[in-house]
């Protein structure tokens, strides 16, 4: 059972920086990836980024440029480093994973519904 705690989410103006973090545990899978991703109010869930388990990463158009996915595997944790924010980056961020063979198969936004575990969320909330 594959277990997911994000962290970090707050309240900031726009151009702002927030990191987010998630710490996963119970963790079987050989070869996985972990990825984030939001939702606002009214809207479907959307993937934002993700990692496969050597480090390649993948981002939505909207955030490339500003947002910065990485790992620390001692630790099973991801982070979202998320710079220049902007209103619209307002939403529910939500850490999920997925088992995988592929690495390109990570990317959170063509295969956001192969991802099968996910966190709770923590809110961003980005002011004009």
């Amino acid at each position: 059972q594959v277990r997911l705690a994000e962290s970090g989410g707050g309240s900031v103006q726009a151009g702002g920086s927030l990191r987010l973090s998630c710490a996963a545990s119970g963790y079987t899978y050989e070869r996985y990836c972990m990825g984030w991703f939001r939702q606002a109010p009214g809207k479907e869930r959307e993937g934002v980024a993700a990692i496969s388990r050597v480090g390649s990463t993948f981002y939505a158009d909207a955030v490339k440029g500003r947002f910065t996915i990485s790992q620390d595997d001692a630790k099973n944790t991801i982070f979202l480093q998320m710079n220049g924010l902007k209103p619209e980056d307002t939403g529910l961020y939500y850490c999920a994973a997925q088992p995988v063979m592929q690495p390109p198969r990570c990317e959170p936004v063509r295969y956001r519904d192969n991802y099968n575990s996910w966190g709770q969320g923590t809110q961003v909330t980005v002011s004009s």
